[in-house]
């Protein structure tokens, strides 16, 4: 049998002691990009903010520090920009390899195994429509999987195949262990430890997903400055690979 080749994008894990100065220093995020809800003189459009720079990077109307509860912040206004293929807003990284080099894009049943492990909690929620999707595995072409609030009502959305239920009571700000797996053909999805999906499917070109995206807008009837927001305690993807 061949042995295997481990790539992880280093644990993130905001603990008390010395107060780290910025969203970097609290989370690795050597292996991720982030996008953001505003589009300026930045590259990218909406903003993008590259690998290299997010270790230094703030912006305290979208990417912060938070102490309540204690974690990097992720909010998305509805009325932020959106991405050319979305109408919703988002604050949100996406995965790349683990040098920060080139897009991430791995397979279902590529051989391998694709784990991301994190501590997220909702802290904020649209009135009108008060709905954020905080983790996702989007593949070449769309998302495949996303982890949604609505109101109270956490769940795992698949297109077109069905919901899968974490908590039909969630409370806002309550910090929550996710985990989810992409092994053999099989994605898998852990909250609080406890097994909640086992999904036998193919696909390619996929990538993690985390943070804040919002999906209202004012065109749902929220205001402009409302907003989604997601905290972050904890981040780690990693991948083992056949060699």
């Amino acid at each position: 049998m061949s042995p295997l080749l481990v790539f992880v994008l280093p644990l993130s894990l905001f603990t008390t002691g010395d107060a780290p100065a910025t969203p970097g220093a609290a989370l690795d995020l050597g292996g991720w990009k982030l996008t953001l809800p505003v589009d300026t003189p930045r590259a990218g459009s909406p903003d993008e903010v590259p690998a290299g720079e997010l270790g230094t990077f703030v912006d305290p109307r979208f990417f912060f520090l938070s102490d309540q509860p204690s974690g990097v912040a992720f909010r998305a206004p509805c009325g932020g920009r959106t991405t050319k293929n979305s109408g919703y807003p988002r604050c949100e990284l996406r995965e790349l390899t683990a040098d920060g080099a080139k897009p991430a894009a791995w397979a279902t049943g590529d051989g391998g195994r694709h784990t991301l492990t994190a501590t997220l909690a909702v802290t904020a929620l649209p009135a009108v429509k008060p709905h954020v999707v905080c983790a996702q595995i989007h593949d070449a072409d769309d998302d495949l999987l996303m982890v949604r609030l609505e109101g109270r009502k956490l769940f795992v959305e698949r297109n077109d195949v069905g919901d899968v239920p974490l908590d039909g009571d969630y409370r806002l700000g309550t910090p929550f262990e996710l985990k989810i797996e992409a092994a053999d053909g099989v994605v898998r999805v852990w909250y609080e430890g406890e097994l909640k999906l086992s999904w036998p499917v193919k696909a390619k070109g996929c990538y993690f997903k985390v943070g804040c995206y919002t999906q209202s807008n004012v065109a749902k009837g929220d205001a402009a400055d409302a907003y989604g927001e997601v905290v972050v305690s904890r981040l780690r993807a990693e991948h083992s690979e056949p060699n």
